[in-house]
């Protein structure tokens, strides 16, 4: 009834949309979940939620409020020290979801906005990847599962540093692939077209020509649960990659 009971999950990004959703999920099929984010008082009433959520549903998940810039390296050594200990002894799931969303044309995106986008959807997951990944390979077990988009394969007007950090998202995800292949641990790219999330409430997606309204996108749940069921296949079973649309 429980398939993550014992499983240690990071999700990043968990305070709102996609992640949030992905927390509830993984918590409620009873994994241990290090919910990350940069805003306290929303990851304190996360915790909130799904421990009343875990406790009337007597499920044996668990979540901590992690507070943590992905930007900053230290800040990102220091929050993995307690999952990094306990690898060897649990399975762990590494969720890679935060990330920015700005939109603009390539010449009204400023370089420094571009270097923050990259900063924030690629090197950021990278330098969680690469602090966990060695100690997943040497416990022979171990989920990496990346959060793409449409736009990681899709080009759209006005998405130069999105598109570019989700192509790199993309490519990192395949290079994990290949290098993981036979170890144990699995890579699984998510990869939804557009989500009703916060992350489009400065762009009013309803209002504005070209985009999809948000009565047409995607639920945060159903993200949530392509990845909830891509990381509870039999472990000998890998889910290279899901895409999502709308139908």
């Amino acid at each position: 009834m429980h398939p993550l009971a014992g499983t240690q999950a990071l999700v990043t990004g968990a305070s709102r949309g996609i992640g949030r959703a992905v927390a509830r999920a993984l918590v409620l099929a009873g994994a241990e979940v290090y919910a990350v984010a940069r805003g306290r008082a929303d990851l304190e009433q996360l915790v909130a939620e799904l421990s009343a959520a875990a406790l009337e549903r007597s499920v044996p998940g668990r979540v901590h409020a992690v507070v943590c810039d992905l930007r900053d390296a230290a800040q990102v050594a220091a929050m993995l020290v307690p999952v990094v200990a306990a690898v060897s002894q649990r399975h762990t799931v590494l969720v890679n979801n935060a990330g920015v969303f700005p939109l603009a044309p390539i010449v009204d995106t400023a370089p420094e906005t571009f270097a923050s986008t990259i900063d924030s959807n690629l090197v950021a997951p990278f330098r969680v990847l690469h602090t966990l990944l060695r100690p997943m390979r040497e416990a022979g077990r171990g989920h990496v599962v990346t959060i793409g988009s449409v736009a990681d394969r899709r080009t759209f007007g006005g998405n130069a540093a999105y598109a570019a950090s989700k192509f790199g998202a993309r490519a990192l995800h395949e290079v994990l692939r290949e290098e993981t292949s036979g170890s144990g641990v699995r890579a699984t790219l998510v990869a939804p077209s557009a989500t009703d999330t916060p992350i489009w409430d400065p762009i009013d997606p309803d209002h504005t020509p070209g985009l999809p309204p948000r009565a047409a996108m995607l639920r945060p749940e159903d993200v949530a649960d392509a990845v909830l069921w891509a990381v509870t296949r039999p472990a000998h079973v890998n889910i290279d990659e899901v895409r999502l649309g709308r139908a």
